[in-house]
């Protein structure tokens, strides 16, 4: 049974506690780079051995194996992968920057250089499930930020293949190359290259706490997205909405692990008693049940901050969660009042599914809090921005005397120098 808590009656520690996400796997993930990096695909065959039950005569996906996937995927969901594609690219697409140039006085010239990064791994998981949504969210904004080698990393099955829908998803994005390698070891080679894997110079994608304290570990030698927790929703729902439908809601976060946090935040306490008993019935018949009950019993919550919807949207801000929907009929209304949430989902019609597979907003979103101060995949995750600056010698000389007294303020003498000496015969 999922807890109901009326706000004030109980203490924040309570209301607001995550759960804990000390893994105590850093050790083994430390091991398993080294090895790696010493191993090189020697290390690559022997953990798909071990991890995998996968005896692999080569780490990359040939073609052949892209063609069958598509011919077992099907015409039918082949045509879904693109018009979910056609939708991510559409709001991506947005997102491009352009470079800029400001030369409004004289002899100045100042500007900014959006530059691609050039090679991009992005990892895939496998595990309870298949990810191909992951896959289009985030291989297509590196496809329009114009990285010019994107490389995906996934664990194989025992027979040694991939998901057939992640390789269909994979093409369909564009993705240059395909490696049948998963968990920590993945993001070893991604980090650091191996005779088969180039090394890269981002890693983005989800994976379990080997993945992202091996993301972790790496971080400094390449750049990484983001470390991801467990996922998260929360609905703040009003007392007109319907219990099915925000159970149904709350069980589609739920299922994704038993780490996974599911919460609402209602107005309206027949409401959470409506929803706890939907989300017990809806659990007897969910393929998942065994997942999603235990991240409900653990970490699924319900908070009742009785006739003030007001307050239930600072209770959302105060989580900070990943997936934040709105379940009212006029939610635009309170959208300026959210000020932390990875992805918004407004209005009654607007689950979080919409847009973990077909909208075309990115699905790889902060969690844990971290949308506080941090934002979606999205194309800016993979371009760079060069800084430039050209000033003539007659525009120097106006202003050489006030940088030259200002590193000297910092005590930093041979940086008034250098400036300095392009205008005194001696510098003292």
């Amino acid at each position: 049974m999922i807890k109901i808590y009326r706000y004030g009656e109980v203490s924040n520690d309570e209301i607001f506690a995550r759960p804990d996400l000390q893994t105590g796997v850093e050790d083994i993930v430390a091991g398993i780079i080294a090895n790696v990096r010493q191993q090189g695909d020697s290390a690559l065959f022997d953990y798909a051995r071990q991890f995998d039950n996968a005896e692999l005569s080569s780490l990359e996906v040939t073609e052949a194996e892209i063609d069958e996937a598509f011919a077992l995927v099907g015409e039918e969901f082949a045509g879904i992968l693109q018009r979910s594609a056609a939708n991510i690219r559409k709001f991506h697409e947005a997102q491009k920057r352009q470079s800029f140039i400001i030369n409004d006085e004289d002899g100045i010239v100042m500007g900014q250089k959006i530059t691609p990064i050039e090679k991009a791994g992005l990892y895939v998981p496998g595990g309870t499930a298949a990810y191909p949504s992951t896959v289009l969210m985030d291989s297509i904004p590196a496809k329009i930020a114009g990285v010019s080698e994107l490389v995906i990393t996934t664990p194989p099955n025992a027979d040694g293949k991939v998901n057939p829908f992640v390789l269909a998803a994979a093409r369909t994005a564009g993705v240059d190359r395909i490696f049948k390698v998963g968990g920590a070891q993945a993001i070893a080679a991604l980090a650091y290259g191996t005779e088969s894997i180039p090394k890269v110079d981002k890693i983005v994608g989800p994976g379990n706490a080997f993945v992202a304290e091996a993301k972790k570990q790496v971080y400094g030698q390449v750049s990484i997205d983001m470390i991801a927790g467990p996922s998260e929703i929360l609905a703040v729902a009003d007392r007109k909405s319907n219990p099915r439908h925000v159970a149904a809601d709350l069980l589609s976060q739920a299922e994704h692990d038993k780490n996974a946090s599911a919460v609402l935040v209602t107005d309206s306490m027949e409401l959470a008693e409506a929803v706890a008993k939907e989300i017990d019935e809806q659990l007897k018949t969910l393929p998942r049940r065994d997942i999603a009950a235990v991240s409900i019993e653990n970490n699924g919550k319900i908070i009742v901050a009785e006739g003030d919807i007001r307050k239930a949207l600072d209770i959302a801000n105060e989580i900070a969660p990943e997936h934040l929907e709105l379940c009212m009929d006029n939610p635009f209304e309170y959208l300026d009042a959210v000020k932390h949430a990875g992805s918004i989902f407004l209005g009654r019609n607007c689950p979080e599914a919409l847009g973990d597979y077909f909208a075309g907003p990115n699905h790889t979103l902060p969690t844990s809090g971290t949308a506080r101060f941090s934002s979606p995949l999205s194309v800016d995750d993979f371009v760079k921005k060069s800084q430039y600056t050209y000033y003539s010698k007659d525009a120097l000389s106006r202003v050489y005397k006030d940088i030259a007294a200002f590193a000297d303020s910092e005590g930093l003498h041979g940086h008034a120098r250098s400036v300095r000496s392009r205008f005194e015969e001696e510098v003292d």
